[in-house]
Order: structure tokens, then sequence, then C-alpha cells
């Protein structure tokens, strides 16, 4: 499940300019197409960014005290 080499050709039609290329010269569905895309993408890395975070600190005090705080 875990590719890599899937995120590297993500980042590098990014970093590239190829998306925003896309984007400029897209018609209207293209565009749409991108935009959903990269909502989707930020959605995934915030989803990421909290299992991370529960991984790395899963039985410490940290947990329990985030927990706590959200929980209000």
């Amino acid at each position: 499940m875990l590719d890599p080499a899937y995120l590297k050709k993500i980042e590098a039609y990014i970093t590239s300019g190829d998306l925003a290329f896309d984007f400029e010269n897209g018609d209207e569905d293209r565009k749409g197409l991108i935009l959903d895309f990269l909502e989707q993408l930020m959605d995934l890395a915030e989803l990421a960014d909290e299992t991370a975070t529960q991984l790395i600190f899963k039985g410490s005090a940290l947990e329990a005290f985030l927990r706590t705080n959200s929980d209000k």
C-alpha cells in the first residue's frame, strides 16, 4: 500500500510547474478536477499528520494531554 514513487511523481508534477500549467491552460472541467485533487490531497495530508502524531506519541503523557484538551 505504501508507494513512495507515486508520491514523488505527485511532488514532481507540482514542483515542476506542470500542475499550474495544466490549470492555467485547462478548460473548466480540468480546472475543477485539479482543484478537487488538491483539496483531497490537503485533506489526506491533515490525516497523515494526525496519524503520525498519534503513532509517535501513543501511550505518552502528551497523548493524554491532547485527548483531555480535545474533549473541551
